[in-house]
């Protein structure tokens, strides 16, 4: 087939392109022919199409995020916001930490292995560009019915795609979440987060500076896995009634990726680029626009100096390829040298591709002819941005209440409890996380089960970050502006209850197709609660994700907003765990209500999801937040109350550590133990500090009160005893039975 060139592009305006194979609308297609004023050549009508895609463009999303600039707060820890690769903030101590979280669903649900790994991999060369060295990732899932054999086929290969290149990687997994749900059956939701830590005057951004200066490409060869990949993959419902394109998913190499960290990070010690971008969805086609629409100037490219794993690949195929392991720095040439001898150092592929131009234009040639002569703007950051109709979903007017059995004898509610924890949701989750590494570094300090990931940033003053990452679909199903902002709010309570102040907030936001006005008003209320919800919070939103076309033919997922909180902890060695240990008192901060809507309890008595959420309370919640901080050095074990209620968190602080409990509930039993009423916390204190903790409820005018000890082997609960082997015998085993 004969080279498309600009010229030739100019000479055949009526040739016939694929655009609408490639994802592109009747309208975007005749906006490109109008920004360049001809027809497109196949080269860039491929750039087009995967940087116009939605997973790369946000078109549908982008009128809605704007108000988390809008609406930002003036915080002094952030130091690089949203429009970079990652957020960063200051954490003290001359330290800043970068962290971001993404999803690669799609592509996981095509090729489970391959799929998860590569998100991985792609969420840590994210944090790896601002110069940051990778210390911890996570993992939110979601799943489908556990029973239902495409479930078995897919979760399995995502765990061991996540503990495979992520122990590969030597960076230990810390925390994540594992909920079922039949909506999220054909649609998995692989959300993958990675943090990453440096000093302050090494952040380094993607950005394209100097004439002269050249554009480097390193790491990996480029291949054919991966065309169109993720950014085409994200960008379409799944059908359910006829095939669907397939872009191939991309490929993993867990050791090149490690040797390519180690490279980058010399590099920038050195301080050898001026920018840098890691290839990820769309490939060299985001890599060398974004880097020259934030530049000053114009790009310089010969494509086919690109080295190939495939040597019959086409140029638009070299476009958008999204082989994996590849980064893209810009780099003076008087450090050209310096920067190729670290690379061979590392036996890292790296060639010169290009430069910076003082003109407006990225221009791309194929062995002398000119392919792509576009403004990079256009590509990059001026796409398509779309208002798109919003309508309140009809299943509001036809939500029930919810009709479950409330155990009150003590035979009900031991029933109640082993019930409950031997669910799918709330199954020890053991069968996952020994696939993950989470101790390597030597540097994590709480991990999964644990309320929150926390990891030690300096070995020498013990100064560390916690996070966590919370969402209750359910809720946001039934309301999603207070869903996000209920997220928000565990996630805040979860780290502080380990004894973390709440410091900026990353985001990945999974919902079903945007052309569906009922998905559209789920998305614009979930970012309006989240917006309204850090303002008053006072904490910055960093950057995320948008997923979108979770959803086979006209079945939506739920909508899950997955938030995660980053905050500070002054000294790690002083957190606060889940587990308690013998003679201490138990107290619960925070008053119940009797609304099972959207509670683990209801959703395994006929997966109901009930007719209203819980309203935040973001005053108190704020207040709640202070108590558990100043609280720290009284509270022995601590752990808030969420998913499965009471009974939930009451099992697994006694199953942590093998130390009973006896508890006594007032008033309305079923609700005390079984409700998901949220600004809720389980703490463990010594008898002597009683006065302590009734003080400090005082000071902050929030409820607590006493509900029992801790000793001997059992859980006894209002006359109902469960011996600590019940419960675990309940609880363990569960996923090995489904999946191993």
């Amino acid at each position: 087939m004969a080279l498309d060139t600009v010229k030739n592009a100019e000479e055949n305006p009526n040739a016939t392109q694929p655009y609408k194979e490639l994802g592109l609308k009747d309208d975007e297609y005749a906006s490109i022919k109008e920004i360049l004023g001809r027809r497109p050549t196949s080269s860039e009508l491929a750039m087009y199409s995967v940087m116009w895609s939605e997973h790369c463009s946000y078109k549908s999303s982008k009128i809605h995020l704007k108000q988390f600039g809008e609406k930002a707060v003036k915080s002094e820890a952030l130091l690089v916001g949203i429009g970079e690769n990652a957020g960063v903030v200051d954490v003290g101590q001359g330290y800043a930490v970068t962290f971001k979280i993404e999803s690669h669903n799609h592509p996981s649900y095509i090729e489970p292995y391959q799929g998860a790994a590569t998100g991985v991999g792609g969420i840590v060369r994210d944090i790896l560009t601002m110069g940051a060295r990778p210390i911890a990732v996570m993992d939110p899932l979601r799943f489908g019915d556990p029973e239902n054999p495409d479930t078995r086929r897919v979760l399995p290969g995502i765990v061991s795609g996540i503990g495979g290149y992520g122990n590969c990687l030597g960076l230990p997994n810390i925390g994540g979440e594992i909920v079922f749900d039949d909506s999220y059956q054909g649609n998995p939701l692989v959300n993958a987060l990675c943090i990453g830590v440096m000093k302050h005057a090494d952040i380094k951004l993607a950005t394209a500076h100097g004439a002269g200066n050249l554009v480097v490409l390193f790491g990996a060869k480029t291949g054919g896995d991966g065309i169109g990949g993720v950014s085409v993959l994200a960008s379409e419902t799944f059908s359910d009634s006829k095939s669907t394109k397939r872009p191939a998913v991309q490929v993993g190499d867990p050791f090149a990726e490690k040797v390519l960290i180690e490279c980058s990070l010399e590099i920038f010690k050195e301080d050898l680029v001026i920018g840098i971008q890691d290839l990820g969805g769309a490939g060299l086609s985001c890599a060398t626009s974004e880097l020259a629409s934030a530049g000053s100037g114009g790009m310089d490219i010969r494509l086919e100096t690109v080295p190939l794993r495939d040597p019959s690949l086409s140029p638009e195929e070299i476009l958008m390829s999204e082989s994996q392991e590849r980064m893209c720095a810009i780099v003076e040439p008087s450090k050209l040298k310096r920067f190729m001898q670290i690379c061979r150092k590392w036996d890292v592929t790296a060639t010169v591709i290009g430069e910076v131009t003082t003109g407006t234009r990225l221009n791309i040639t194929f062995n002398g002819e000119l392919i792509v002569d576009v403004p990079p703007r256009t590509v990059a950051h001026d796409g398509p941005v779309y208002n798109r109709p919003i309508a309140k979903p009809k299943y509001l007017d036809s939500l029930k209440p919810v009709s479950v059995p409330l155990p009150t004898t003590p035979d009900e509610i031991k029933a109640a409890v082993l019930k409950l924890m031997a669910a799918p949701n709330m199954a020890d989750k053991s069968w996952v996380t020994n696939q993950y590494d989470r101790y390597v570094q030597g540097n994590t300090v709480l991990s999964q089960p644990e309320d929150s990931g926390v990891i030690r940033i300096d070995t020498n003053t013990n100064l560390g970050v916690a996070i966590s990452t919370d969402a209750n679909a359910r809720w946001s199903y039934l309301n999603p502006y207070e869903g996000a902002k209920l997220a928000l709010l565990e996630s805040c309570r979860n780290i502080a209850t380990n004894g973390a102040k709440p410091l900026a907030v990353t985001n990945c936001l999974n919902f079903g197709s945007p052309e569906d006005p009922e998905v559209m008003w789920q998305f614009s209320e979930t970012v309006r609660g989240l917006a309204d919800a850090c303002l008053e919070l006072g904490l910055p939103v960093t950057g995320g994700n948008v997923s979108f076309y979770n959803q086979t033919g006209s079945v939506a997922i739920l909508p899950t907003p997955v938030i995660g909180v980053l905050g500070v902890v002054q000294d790690v060695t002083k957190r606060t765990p889940m587990g308690i240990k013998p003679n201490q008192v138990i107290y619960v901060i925070g008053n119940a209500d009797d609304n099972f809507s959207g509670s683990e309890w209801a959703y395994i008595h006929g997966k109901q999801i009930g007719d209203h959420s819980p309203v935040a309370d973001l005053d108190m919640e704020q207040r709640l937040v202070k108590l558990l901080l100043e609280g720290q050095p009284i509270f022995e074990a601590a752990h808030d109350i969420s998913n499965g209620g009471f009974a939930a968190s009451i099992s697994e602080m006694v199953m942590r550590t093998n130390v009973g409990a006896t508890i006594t509930l007032q008033g309305n039993i079923a609700a005390e133990l079984l409700a998901e009423t949220p600004g809720r916390v389980i703490v463990a204190i010594n008898e002597s500090s009683t006065n302590a903790i009734v003080a400090l409820a005082g000071k902050y005018q929030i409820p607590v009160r006493p509900v029992g000890n801790t000793g001997g082997n059992f859980l006894a609960i209002n006359g109902a005893e469960i011996s600590i082997d019940e419960l675990r015998d309940a609880n363990t085993g569960v996923f090995e039975a489904l999946f191993g």
